[in-house]
């Protein structure tokens, strides 16, 4: 949750309640040695996300002092966006987030572990959606905490949660598990980049529990394998379809 600088709702993506896929997808690396976590290639979701059908009332700033000049986009059952990606180190205190660390440190996420702990940022890929506004609710769209996310930077790949929330204006946050995965400077003062991050959320999916990725990734692969084939679910998808107790 940070306090610095930091859409009407397509229906979700469908979810199989028998996932095909084992509890753990491996990477893998494609021909040019960029990495992707499952085998849907950044390049076949990108090309699914051309364009930006708006469902946001309004336009959001990737930070306090910048121009707001990014909308959220929806089309074939999923939410997107591409902005920058700011560092959120909030949740449990680690070696890497800290007050020492990151100055903005809370020691809090709006969602929590299945132990009512706030998450941690050091370990877990997730990612922040702006607080409803009038600019846009995320509530509305059917995405909620634990809700499935393919962030694709520099032709990777990785799977993540909804796990926190930010400023009502401002988008373009992720974990430092999250911005380390994709090759991304995840110090929370210094790092993270400008531009040039997509963000495919898949609605009304949630993983149980959430702080488990392997679950994350199993069921974001299946969704991603759905959705570059053109499916389009005409219902809500179940929740907690993959559980990993």
């Amino acid at each position: 949750m940070r306090t610095r600088t930091l859409a009407l709702a397509v229906s979700g993506a469908a979810l199989l309640a028998a996932v095909a896929l084992p509890a753990t997808a491996s990477s893998a690396a494609t021909g040019t040695g960029a990495f992707r976590e499952g085998t849907v290639a950044a390049a076949d979701l990108l090309a699914k996300v051309t364009g930006c059908p708006q469902i946001s009332n309004g336009l959001y700033r990737t930070d306090s002092e910048a121009p707001a000049t990014i909308p959220v986009c929806g089309k074939d059952g999923v939410v997107y966006w591409t902005a920058d990606m700011d560092i959120d180190c909030d949740g449990q205190v680690t070696s890497a987030c800290n007050t020492g660390t990151d100055p903005w440190f809370q020691a809090a996420t709006a969602f929590h572990q299945s132990d009512g702990r706030a998450l941690d940022a050091e370990r877990l890929p997730y990612v922040v959606v702006p607080t409803s506004s009038a600019i846009w609710n995320y509530a509305s769209a059917g995405i909620k905490g634990g809700g499935v996310v393919a962030v694709i930077h520099n032709n990777q790949v990785q799977y993540a949660v909804v796990g926190d929330t930010g400023p009502s204006q401002i988008i373009g946050e992720a974990s430092y598990a999250t911005a380390r995965a994709l090759g991304i400077d995840p110090d929370p003062s210094t790092g993270g980049t400008a531009a040039g991050v997509t963000y495919i959320f898949f609605p009304n999916t949630t993983v149980l529990p959430i702080e488990n990725h392997e679950a994350a990734v199993t069921l974001g692969e299946t969704l991603a394998k759905q959705f570059v084939a053109g499916f389009r679910q005409r219902g809500p998808a179940p929740e907690g379809a993959v559980r990993v107790r």
